[in-house]
C-alpha cells in the first residue's frame, strides 16, 4: 500500500480484519443506530469523516476501504458491486451488525442494495446516494463503462496524459467546495487506484450490473440521496429503477456524486429526519 491512496481511507488507527482472503481497514465507533458506510469505487473511508464529526456523538458509524482502496489490502478478484456486496455481508457478520442502516455511494450503494435484496430482514433501512446499477446498462452504457476502463487501464500502464484528463474528470465528480480536500487526495493517488477503477468499470458494462431484477426484494425503507449534477450516475436514467422500489423516496442535493461530501450539513439532517421516522 502507498501513502497517497491511504490518505483518501479511514485514519492511520484504523483496525484491520481478514476477510476472504483481503485485509480490510475500517473503523468502527460510537453508541446509537448502526450505519456501515459504503464509499465510491476509487474512494475510501475518508469520504465519511464530515458526516462523523457532524453525526458521531449519535450514531454507531463503521467505514470501511474497499480492497486495494485505501488502507485495504488487494484483492484476487476483480472490483464490483457483487463482489463488494459479499465482502460486506461477511463484514456485517464478523462486526456483529444484525440489522444495520447502509449508507452506500455508488458502487457501494449498488452493494447495499444486493445485501439488502438477499438478506431483506437483516439491514434496517438503506440511504443510497447516487447508487450504481439503477440505469439501463443498454449499448450506449455498455460502450460508454468500455470506453471508462480502457482509459483507467493507461492511467495504470503510466499514460503521460492520464493525471492532467483525470484531475479534469474529477473536478466534474466532486464539484463543490467542501469536497475539494478528498478529491484533491483522490486526484494524487489516480495511478495507484486506475488498475481497480478499470476492473470496475469493466463490470459496469455487464449485463449483470442492472439491478433491476432484485429491487423488489428490497423491502426495507429507502432514502435516496442524489447529488443532481451526477453526469454518470444521473437521476434521469436512474429513475425507473428508484420508482421500482416498494418503499422508498427521494430527496435532491447539490453537487456531482457525493452528497455527504459536497453537502455534508444538509446530508446529515436529511439522514437524522429519515433515522427519526424509521419504525
Amino acid at each position: 500500500m502507498t501513502e497517497l491512496r491511504a490518505t483518501v481511507g479511514v485514519g492511520e488507527d484504523a483496525e484491520r480484519i481478514v476477510l476472504d482472503g483481503v485485509e480490510l481497514a475500517f473503523e468502527d465507533r460510537g453508541e446509537g443506530p448502526a450505519l456501515v458506510c459504503l464509499h465510491a469505487i476509487g474512494h475510501g473511508g475518508g469520504d465519511f469523516a464530515a458526516l462523523r464529526a457532524l453525526a458521531g456523538d449519535r450514531y454507531r458509524i463503521a467505514t470501511l476501504d474497499w480492497p486495494g482502496q485505501g488502507r485495504s489490502g488487494p484483492d484476487a478478484r476483480p472490483a464490483s458491486a457483487e463482489r463488494y456486496a459479499e465482502l460486506l455481508a461477511k463484514f456485517l457478520d464478523a462486526r456483529g451488525l444484525s440489522s444495520p442502516i447502509l449508507v452506500g455511494n455508488s458502487i457501494g450503494g449498488a452493494a447495499a442494495i444486493l445485501h439488502a435484496a438477499r438478506q431483506p430482514d437483516a439491514v434496517r433501512a438503506l440511504v443510497l446516494a447516487n447508487p450504481g446499477g439503477l440505469a439501463p446498462v443498454d449499448r450506449t452504457a455498455r460502450a460508454f463503462c468500455r470506453e471508462m476502463a480502457r482509459f483507467f487501464r493507461a492511467g495504470g500502464r503510466g499514460a503521460w496524459w492520464f493525471p492532467a484528463l483525470f484531475a479534469l474528470y474529477y473536478r466534474g465528480i466532486l464539484r463543490r467546495r467542501p469536497a475539494r480536500a478528498q478529491r484533491a487526495r483522490i486526484v494524487a493517488s489516480g495511478r495507484e487506484i486506475a488498475g481497480v477503477l478499470a476492473e470496475a468499470w469493466e463490470s459496469f458494462a455487464d449485463p449483470a450490473a442492472d439491478l433491476g431484477p432484485v429491487i423488489p426484494s428490497v423491502t426495507c425503507p429507502v432514502l435516496f440521496t442524489w447529488a443532481t449534477g451526477d453526469r454518470i450516475v444521473s437521476l434521469a436514467r436512474s429513475r425507473a429503477g428508484i420508482e421500482a422500489f416498494p418503499n422508498a423516496r427521494l430527496e435532491r442535493f447539490p453537487g456531482g456524486h457525493a452528497p455527504f461530501l459536497e453537502a455534508p450539513e444538509d446530508f446529515a439532517a436529511a439522514l437524522d429526519r429519515f433515522v427519526g421516522a424509521l419504525p
